[in-house]
């Protein structure tokens, strides 16, 4: 997306991410354990599209959920 699309898309609102919560457990089903594989698998997706950029920002238990690599500290 370039500046000029992403300035004319709309912006995330809380119902968008009720939204993405509702179908996110539509999706996974009652199970507890479908749901944090769902959430899993799209924060390594997100993480990959995003060059690997996100995993800095994750806690460490949700990096291992998700089965993405541990940030590495930056070389001097």
């Amino acid at each position: 997306m370039t500046g000029r699309e992403q300035a004319a898309a709309p912006a995330a609102t809380d119902d968008d991410a009720a939204e993405l919560i509702a179908q996110l457990k539509e999706l996974a089903g009652a199970d507890p354990a479908d749901v944090r594989q769902v959430v899993a698998e799209v924060l390594a997706a997100l993480d990959r599209a995003a060059g690997g950029a996100l995993r800095e920002h994750l806690p460490e238990t949700i990096r291992a959920d998700a089965g993405l690599n541990p940030v590495r500290p930056a070389r001097p």
